[in-house]
């Protein structure tokens, strides 16, 4: 296990070490949403956002135990180890949960403070004082803002207006950082204030007491030192990978703002009523049409070329053949076949026979057949058919 954290450790420094630093005006874009929070709450987002894994598990643990609060809830984060600027942000889980919704550019922040704080500080003055300039930036019942000058260097401090209670301002980045004069006062709203209490503010290292900016020599601090990332938390299942923002759909894209029409918030403002999903990660942001442009109408184009039918390939022709055609043979010249007769036609079924007359010589009919009974002839031929008769049927001649 042990073995694994260090790798995701040092991989987790690897990718970040490979993509770019932001620029200045990419640092002004993730830094916009929370730029006129209060000094010290802005001071444990950042120190946080070093370290986004615990972004997801803190946020993740407060959904599992919504029903602590107060002290309750601080004495059971204590038992589990997070890092200071945690602890003090249990108290607001409205801030955990924009943090968590957009992870991403929290820890593109956290990386850009750990590489050089003065440049994050120096983004956050930048953007409060486009703010004092537009008219969105002043002090009211909520939040103390006092313009102060460091080192030569002109500062705006934002306070609460009670110690006790912190309010988490709400406002529209496209709007509240537009040109001097540009916007009237009352577009930063507040929600419910948060009682931190004495308790809370002073009798724990990691209170609200104990985060704050040295704006002349460009550094954070905790407990009235230079803060140092402490490495104390070990997460039990790291699942955050690295991703590189998306700066084409934030608010101040080029350098602009108050652009018409200007595109969402995509610090997301803190909302109480919604929370995500415990321990899930937000799916990729809805990126809009740049600059709501309109689209050009419908070209009409014109109709495909027809194209004509590609020819059948013919067969390849045969060479002729080298052997010549054989020679037609003539018919056989037979002749026609005789035509027998019947066997059965014109028989006479006493051919052959020999037949005996009255005198007792023999007499052969003649060549041709001879006629029967019925057919006309001599009487010596009708007594002879007679006699035959006689004979077939058995009976001799008669007695006389």
């Amino acid at each position: 296990m042990l073995a694994a954290l260090l790798v995701f450790q040092s991989s987790h420094g690897l990718l970040y070490a490979q993509a770019a630093p932001p620029t200045t005006q990419e640092l002004d874009q993730l830094l916009a949403p929370i730029a006129l929070y209060p000094d010290a709450l802005i001071a444990q987002i950042t120190a946080a956002s070093t370290n986004p894994q615990e972004i997801l598990d803190v946020d993740n643990w407060l959904h599992q135990n919504n029903n602590l609060s107060g002290t309750a809830l601080t004495n059971a984060a204590q038992q589990q180890n997070f890092d200071p600027a945690f602890l003090a942000l249990v108290s607001f889980p409205q801030v955990l949960d924009m943090m968590a919704q957009n992870i991403d550019d929290y820890a593109a922040i956290g990386e850009a403070f750990s590489t050089n704080q003065g440049a994050v500080m120096d983004s956050i003055q930048r953007l409060r004082a486009q703010a004092y300039a537009s008219g969105a930036l002043r002090s009211s019942s909520e939040m103390q803002v006092v313009q102060e000058t460091q080192g030569g260097q002109p500062l705006i401090v934002i306070q609460p207006a009670n110690p006790q209670v912190v309010y988490v301002p709400q406002y529209s980045p496209e709007v509240v950082y537009a040109g001097p004069g540009s916007v009237v006062a009352g577009l930063i709203t507040f929600g419910a204030g948060i009682a931190i209490g004495v308790t809370l503010a002073n009798s724990y290292p990691w209170g609200w007491g104990g985060w704050g900016w040295n704006w002349r020599d460009r550094t954070m601090l905790y407990r009235r030192s230079v803060w140092r990332r402490p490495n104390i938390y070990r997460p039990p299942r790291p699942i955050y990978r690295p991703r590189p923002p998306r700066y084409a759909n934030k608010p101040g894209y080029g350098g602009t703002w108050g652009r018409p029409g200007g595109r969402p918030n995509p610090g997301g403002r803190p909302n109480p009523g919604v929370r995500p999903n415990p321990g899930n990660r937000p799916g990729p942001e809805t990126r809009p049409n740049p600059g709501n442009a309109t689209r050009p109408p419908n070209i009409t184009r014109p109709a495909p070329t027809t194209r004509p039918a590609t020819p059948l390939h013919p067969a390849p022709a045969r060479p002729p053949s080298p052997r010549p055609a054989p020679a037609s043979r003539p018919a056989p010249n037979r002749p026609a076949p005789t035509t027998r007769p019947s066997p059965n036609a014109n028989r006479n079924p006493y051919a052959g026979f020999q037949q005996a007359n009255k005198s007792g010589a023999s007499v052969r009919q003649p060549t041709g057949g001879r006629a029967s009974g019925f057919s006309a002839g001599t009487g010596q031929a009708a007594r002879a058919a007679s006699a035959r008769g006689r004979q077939s049927a058995g009976s001799g001649p008669r007695k006389k």
